[in-house]
């Protein structure tokens, strides 16, 4: 008889990645356990821009219209402001899609979303407030996790670490880990609309600052980049310090800064760049930033994670609900997506060297719009490039996986 607290997956992490991918195996009738340490996904200043890639995602698994009626900013250009001069840099409405923007969502309304979509599967269970601490081996495989609580969830044929940049289960299971470095960390804050007229959503680059604004309809959500590590020296310097820097560097923000009155309204953003060399061993998997830690830099981090959950679910889910073991298939999820990893974050390290270190870190002064940039302004094509990376990336993921035939919960009843 089957152990009733074993399942056939159990996934560590209740992020954008595990819950994709718990709503995938359990959608192909695969006994599925997602894990969240907290009680809630009630979290500030997560990630939170769902870009056309997953917004197809939602499109292919029926989610779309749905999700969409949830509020939600859309954004589909993106800006520079150098020298006080406004450049295009990203038009997102050519591409080759239904939804040609980038959705602002916060994060625990769109878990919450995919939570109640994977509760309409038998398959599926989340388990709230469940921490994994380490790692239960037999016979030199992973068969499950120990909880922070003294229990364990264990695994029939795979357990899966989506627990973050980082990830307690990728260090218990011994898989090295390459370290690209970053030069920069974030601080977060929100400031409220002003008097002035100004909506751009993008980044200003001021006097060795540079400030992302996301437009959030009645709000700012703001990204203040520091060089990495000097989060406390700012701080020392006081909260009024503080804000005549970002007044200084965005003077159209400057009347609604002093609603910053202490630094519990800002969060630090540790900022890495790394990736597992080996995202596997028998029976465990690492997805997400897990597997590889990306940047803020293009905002893609949440949507390269769930192109991870969504490759797994389409290589792994089919022989899993068939009960069959995938340890000899694991392999085939780094190879899939090694690559789009390797290129986002080649690109992320290319930024940081390039521009944000002698903007941010040496404390360079931009007087002129620089070349590569005026090429936005001079031939409006280009901006469909970075548009595609941003908005698509590379090795675009579809819904391939298949769906259980079992009724959903609430379905042929009455």
């Amino acid at each position: 008889m089957a152990d009733p607290d074993q399942h056939d997956v159990v996934i560590a992490g209740g992020g954008p990645a595990g819950m994709m991918a718990g709503l995938l195996f359990a959608r192909a009738g695969v006994g599925t356990l997602v894990l969240e340490k907290h009680g809630d996904f009630l979290r500030d200043f997560r990630g939170d821009t769902v870009h056309p890639s997953t917004l197809e995602l939602m499109d292919e698994l029926g989610f779309l219209e749905e999700f969409l009626q949830r509020p939600h900013d859309e954004i589909d250009r993106l800006t520079a402001r150098v020298a006080n001069e406004w450049i295009q840099i990203a038009d997102l409405t050519h591409l080759p899609v239904k939804c040609k923007f980038v959705a602002l969502m916060p994060q625990w309304d769109f878990l919450d979303f995919l939570a109640e979509k994977a509760k309409l599967y038998p398959a599926f269970t989340l388990a709230m407030n469940a921490e994994a601490v380490g790692l239960i081996e037999e016979d030199g495989r992973v068969a499950g996790v120990r909880l922070a609580d003294g229990g364990e969830a264990q695994a029939r044929l795979l357990t899966i670490a989506a627990d973050g940049r980082g990830s307690v289960l990728r260090a218990r299971a011994g898989l090295p880990l390459q370290d690209l470095g970053a030069p920069i960390d974030v601080l977060w804050f929100r400031l409220p609309k002003g008097a002035s007229d100004y909506n751009e959503t993008g980044g200003t680059f001021g006097a060795g600052t540079f400030i992302v604004q996301l437009n959030r309809g009645d709000y700012w959500q703001c990204a203040y980049v520091v060089p990495k590590g000097a989060a406390d020296e700012v701080k020392a310097r006081g909260i009024a310090a503080f804000r005549d820097d970002v007044a200084r560097a965005v003077p159209d923000l400057a009347d609604v800064t002093p609603t910053l009155e202490d630094w519990d309204q800002v969060k630090l953003l540790s900022v890495s760049l790394d990736r597992l060399l080996r995202w596997s061993r028998p029976g465990l998997l690492a997805i997400g930033d897990a597997a590889h830690a990306m940047s803020p830099v293009g905002g893609v981090g949440i949507n390269l994670a769930i192109q991870d959950a969504v490759a797994a679910a389409n290589i792994l889910a089919a022989p899993m609900a068939r009960g069959e073991g995938v340890d000899a298939l694991l392999e085939q999820v780094q190879a899939r997506r090694m690559l789009p990893v390797k290129l986002v974050q080649g690109l992320q390290k290319t930024v940081h060297e390039r521009i944000l270190t002698p903007l941010v870190v040496r404390k360079a002064v931009l007087d002129k719009v620089p070349w590569p940039l005026r090429m936005f302004k001079l031939f409006p094509v280009l901006r469909r490039i970075p548009a595609r990376i941003v908005g698509l990336g590379f090795r675009r993921e579809h819904v391939r996986s298949p769906e259980s035939p079992s009724p959903r919960r609430g379905e042929g009843q009455g």
